[in-house]
């Protein structure tokens, strides 16, 4: 296998598959050794296959004793003069919400930390799994001192535990009774656009076995190296909500507290069902935590309904609803093209939009500038620019206030169109916004530049990682009565811009038909995360990635306008388009289809057949 890396891009996601054949690429840091007793790795670096399921019985928990107190006063030494080699590098300290739960998604993998079947016993070995919103993949932070945590799992109540005491690479992670001890104690250090782990007892890093990419494959701990299997994104779940995995919530009944508004409704009434009041009182009024709901009708806006004031909690989110059955239109037709236009701008956090449609507004439909909210069941529609937007509230926003962890799902942009052709996207998370953002089963068609963007630009710097999933981007650069504009860049999905670093996820995706490439790097170096995604018959590539060092998995590519270019880490699970259609494109003929299941899930079909 050769190891030389063309255009100078040494980075750990590189070197990491040539380790694992006993080669070391230029640049790269020396290889991991093979741990004594273990059987060589197969080839790939996959460990064994491993079952999902707990030990049939797990070990006896040692008990303390002479030979173990040596041990650990040898371990301590160890953690010191490791923790020593952490710290001589800068780290940030990373922001946990302790009354919060997370998944673990790792970087290399895309897979999340699991304990498998839920099992609630002592010694059941930790995993990595597709996410599937259980309590089993959910975890939260218990301070131990120090910027220690112990990290316990939702379902069982037991803590991530380096299974008996051990010092050395490659050790066992299992769960345990939590006992608090140095063993079960990580230190979250901010590192490469996500979270190491290092553990206090061992001075050791969380990872995947063996940087696998398969789910079932055991977590494990290692020296420090950095590496994108060591790697972690914090993804929140509410600590007394449902998992955003999870599909979205059944529609609420009406609620006798809830506020209801209509088109017709008065400022100064009630607000109940029979007497409705004005979409903004009701903004004004609704306590954290509250609902409104508004009945169904064209609301007629000329000014940007501005939700400022009264944000939710990560117990209870302020929901602003449909009322069920019916379909509220903010119409905002009144307004003139001019980037102080917005249509809805949400900038506080916690609240739940659900069921809404939003058109006309004179910049972006929904801008979003606070943190932690879901947008769900909504379309953006006919706006002078951009659909839905994640960027900061102003100027003045920190860095450390731009928009975060704000999940967008089941929902549709479509037909936004500014007058000089370039700007208005269906949704965009660019500029300024901030970490873990999330679209999940979402659908941007005929915008006039293109479905995503994920620009960034020199003067603010990255923006923070994006995870685009489960999605589909078709026919942008021409809006649905065929106008388009030469000025528009017309992908499906752009990722970034002016070569600044940002490790997105893009997976399991759909880009057809879009007017120039179905799924760009758009001078991001990444690496980002590109798996399972489908991109057919886009005019200019399928894939243009020709440069970085993104991870290329699973990926399908049929009827190019142009060979694909797919530049970093891509082994033989892709099929790119070269010129002609694969084995796998026969599955993917003849037009496309789409809709939402009652759960809110996106299925997509070509030909009948679903992708």
């Amino acid at each position: 296998m050769s190891c030389s890396w063309p255009g100078g891009y040494p980075d750990v996601i590189e070197c990491e598959p040539c380790y694992v054949h006993g080669a070391r690429p230029s640049g790269c840091a020396p290889p991991t050794p093979q741990i004594p007793g273990r059987d060589p790795l197969p080839p790939g670096g996959r460990t064994l296959p491993r079952s999902h399921r707990a030990p049939s019985t797990p070990r006896t928990r040692p008990g303390p004793g002479t030979a173990r107190r040596a041990l650990a006063v040898l371990a301590a030494l160890a953690t010191t003069l490791a923790l020593t080699t952490l710290t001589a590098s800068p780290a940030q300290a990373v922001q946990i919400d302790t009354d919060a739960y997370y998944l673990l998604q790792n970087h290399r993998s895309g897979l999340v930390a699991d304990v498998p079947d839920g099992s609630t016993a002592n010694g059941t070995e930790l995993v990595q799994w597709e996410r599937n919103g259980s309590a089993a993949q959910q975890f939260r932070f218990v301070p131990s001192g120090e910027g220690y945590y112990r990290i316990v799992n939702r379902g069982s109540g037991k803590a991530v535990d380096v299974w008996e005491w051990n010092t050395q690479g490659g050790a066992e992670i299992r769960q345990y009774d939590d006992l608090g001890g140095a063993n079960q104690q990580w230190m979250p250090v901010d590192r490469a656009g996500g979270v190491q782990f290092v553990n206090r007892h061992s001075g050791m890093a969380l990872e995947v076995w063996a940087w696998s990419t398969r789910q079932g494959d055991r977590l494990s701990q290692w020296d420090p190296h950095g590496g994108a299997s060591q790697i972690w994104d914090l993804i929140e779940v509410d600590g007394g909500t449902p998992d955003p995995t999870d599909p979205p919530e059944p529609t609420d009944p009406p609620d006798g507290s809830a506020i209801h508004a209509a088109p017709g409704g008065s400022s100064g009434a009630s607000g109940t069902a029979s007497n409705p009041t004005t979409l903004t009182s009701a903004i004004d009024r609704v306590d954290p935590g509250g609902t409104i709901y508004l009945r169904g009708g064209t609301y007629r806006l000329s000014q940007t309904v501005a939700i400022d004031g009264n944000g939710g909690s990560s117990s209870g989110r302020t929901l602003l609803s449909a009322y069920p059955g019916e379909t509220p239109v903010l119409n905002f037709s009144a307004q003139s093209e001019n980037s102080s236009n917005r249509g809805l701008s949400l900038n506080v956090s916690y609240w739940h939009l659900r069921g809404l449609v939003v058109e006309h507004a004179g910049d972006n439909g929904i801008a979003i500038g606070g943190s932690h909210n879901i947008v769900e069941g909504t379309t953006t529609r006919f706006n002078h620019d951009t659909g839905l937007q994640i960027s900061r509230a102003s100027s003045s926003t920190p860095r450390s206030q731009w928009p975060a962890h704000n999940l967008v799902v089941s929902s549709v942009s479509h037909d936004n169109a500014d007058s000089d052709g370039e700007d208005a996207d269906g949704f965009a998370a660019k500029l300024t916004s901030g970490e873990g953002n999330v679209f999940r089963n979402t659908v941007a068609h005929h915008n006039i530049d293109d479905g995503w963007d994920l620009y960034t630009k020199t003067e603010t710097g990255a923006i923070g990682a994006v995870t685009i999933e489960d999605s589909l981007a078709y026919g942008n650069g021409t809006l649905s009565d065929g106008t388009q504009n030469a000025s528009g860049d017309r992908n499906g999905l752009k990722l970034g811009d002016e070569d600044i670093s940002v490790r997105h996820v893009i997976r399991n995706n759909v880009a057809y038909g879009n007017g120039k490439h179905g799924f760009t790097y758009n001078r991001n170096p990444g690496p980002m995360m590109v798996t399972g995604n489908v991109s057919l018959g886009n005019e200019v590539r399928n894939f243009n990635f020709d440069g970085g060092s993104s991870y290329f998995r699973d990926n399908t590519s049929c009827d190019g306008g142009s060979t694909d270019r797919y530049y970093g880490d891509a082994d033989g699970s892709n099929q790119f388009w070269n010129g002609s259609n694969g084995s796998r494109c026969s599955s993917y003929g003849g037009g496309l289809d789409w809709y939402f299941t009652g759960d809110g899930r996106l299925v997509v079909t070509i030909g009948g057949n679903r992708v």
